[in-house]
């Protein structure tokens, strides 16, 4: 059975999409630790992180990199935090997420958007790559 990251990819599950290439999809995580909270995630589903082949993990972090720089310059913030966590879905997945405090990585702080928010702020990702 396919992943719910699977299926944003697919175009199963809508997503505020910020950026594709083969390999890797970026799209805004819908319950975010902060305005712009991003996730990239490899098209090839893939459970844990060093599971990845190493040129699919190198790729991954440039790729996230990529994403995380046109991040910063679209969300003001005093830096983009990285994690990779997660053990609700089995497909790896990068958490960039812009922040202010150290509280803002922690995963039990969440912030509501409206989806113009939510559209608005993946179209600015987007236009700053």
């Amino acid at each position: 059975m396919s992943s719910i990251f699977t299926k944003i990819i697919n175009g199963e599950i809508p997503s505020y999409k910020v950026a594709e290439n083969d390999e890797f999809y970026a799209f805004l995580d819908i319950n975010p630790n902060a305005k712009g909270h991003t996730l990239v995630v490899p098209k090839k589903e893939v459970n844990k992180l060093f599971d990845l082949e190493e040129d699919a993990y190198n790729s991954l972090m440039s790729y996230s990199r990529k994403i995380a720089i046109a991040l910063e310059e679209a969300v003001p913030c005093k830096r983009i935090g990285m994690a990779v966590i997660g053990l609700e879905v089995p497909h790896v997945h990068v958490h960039l997420i812009p922040l202010q405090e150290m509280e803002d990585i922690q995963f039990n702080k969440k912030v509501k958007l409206e989806p113009q928010e939510f559209i608005k702020i993946a179209k600015a990702i987007s236009n700053n790559l």
